[in-house]
C-alpha cells in the first residue's frame, strides 16, 4: 500500500500581520507632515520610470502594491496606462491584498510593481509565484524592497542598547543572491537582481527613528524586542554620539530590485 506524502509545512511564521498593517496605517499618519521622509519610495519610483524607459516596456494594464504616495501611478496614467491600485493597509482608491495568497481581483497585468512591501511578508517564494501567476503573457514584474546591509548604524546601535541580552529589534532581509534564487524558483524568466545604496546623514538618534517609522521600516517581527527603558535609552544616545562624525551619523538605507518576465523558460544547455 502506498503511503501518503506528508502534508506541506507552513512557511515559519516571523512577522506579525498584524503588526505590519497597524506599522503602514502609522506611516500613512506619519507621512501628512510636511518633511515627512520619503526617499526610498520616491527612489524606487524614478528607478522603476527608468528601468520602463530603458525595457521600452509600455503596459497597457499595470498593478502597483504599496505606491502609498501614488507618485508611480500618476506617471503611468498620464502615460496612458489603466492603473490598478493595492496595499496590504490601503488607503483611498488603493484595493486590500495579502502578498501571500492569490490575487483577489483580475490578473492579466502587463506590469505588476511591488514597492517596499515584500520583506515583511512570510512566504516571499509565494508572494512572487502569485505575482507571477497575476502577470499577462510577456508581462513584467519588478519588485523593490529594503535589502541586506540596510540600517548598519542602527543595528550597532540597538546592539548597544540591549547590552549583554541583545533583542531582536531589525527583520531580517534578502541579499542579491537569494533573491535571484526566488525569481528563479518562482518561475520568472530572464530574472535581473541588483541593489544600490542610499545614505542620510543625522544629528540626532531622534531623527533617525523617526524617518524609519515615516517610511514604514520598523520591524514588523511576531516577537520582537521589549520596549527600551531609560538606561537602554540613554546607551543607545551614547552609542549614537560614539559613532558621529563632526556631530551627524551617516546612515545607509540598501534598495534591492528583482525584475523578471512572464516567458516560457528557456531549456537548459548541456
Amino acid at each position: 500500500m502506498a503511503q501518503k506524502s506528508p502534508p506541506p509545512q507552513s512557511p515559519p511564521a516571523i512577522f506579525s500581520m498584524q503588526r505590519r498593517f497597524l506599522l503602514r496605517q502609522r506611516m500613512r499618519v506619519l507621512q501628512r507632515r510636511e518633511d515627512a521622509a520619503r526617499f526610498m519610495t520616491d527612489d524606487i519610483v524614478e528607478d522603476v520610470l527608468d528601468r520602463l524607459a530603458f525595457l521600452r516596456h509600455t503596459p497597457a494594464r499595470a498593478l502597483l502594491v504599496g505606491d502609498f504616495t501614488g507618485a508611480l501611478a500618476a506617471a503611468l496614467s498620464a502615460q496612458g496606462v489603466a492603473v490598478t491600485r493595492a496595499d496590504p493597509a490601503p488607503g483611498p482608491g488603493e484595493l486590500a491584498i495579502d502578498e501571500e495568497h492569490p490575487l483577489p481581483f483580475a490578473d492579466g497585468f502587463d506590469l505588476i510593481v511591488s514597492l517596499g512591501t515584500l520583506d515583511t511578508v512570510n512566504d516571499l517564494p509565494g508572494a512572487l509565484i502569485h505575482l507571477r501567476r497575476a502577470l499577462a503573457p510577456e508581462g513584467l514584474a519588478i519588485i523593490a524592497m529594503p535589502g541586506a546591509g540596510s540600517l548598519p548604524a542602527l543595528r550597532a546601535i540597538m546592539l548597544a542598547a540591549d547590552g549583554e541580552r541583545p533583542a531582536p529589534r531589525i527583520h531580517p532581509q534578502v541579499d542579491v543572491r537569494a533573491g535571484g534564487q526566488l525569481l528563479q524558483r518562482a518561475g520568472f524568466a530572464d530574472p535581473v537582481v541588483d541593489s544600490h545604496s542610499l545614505k542620510a546623514s543625522y544629528r540626532s538618534l531622534d531623527r533617525l527613528i523617526e524617518d524609519v517609522r515615516t517610511q514604514g521600516l520598523s520591524a514588523c517581527l511576531m516577537r520582537g524586542g521589549a520596549p527600551l527603558g531609560k538606561a537602554a535609552l540613554a546607551r543607545a544616545r551614547a552609542a549614537f554620539t560614539a559613532l558621529a562624525e563632526d556631530g551627524r551619523v551617516t546612515e545607509t538605507f540598501e534598495i534591492l530590485t528583482l525584475s523578471g518576465w512572464a516567458r516560457a523558460l528557456k531549456p537548459p544547455k548541456f
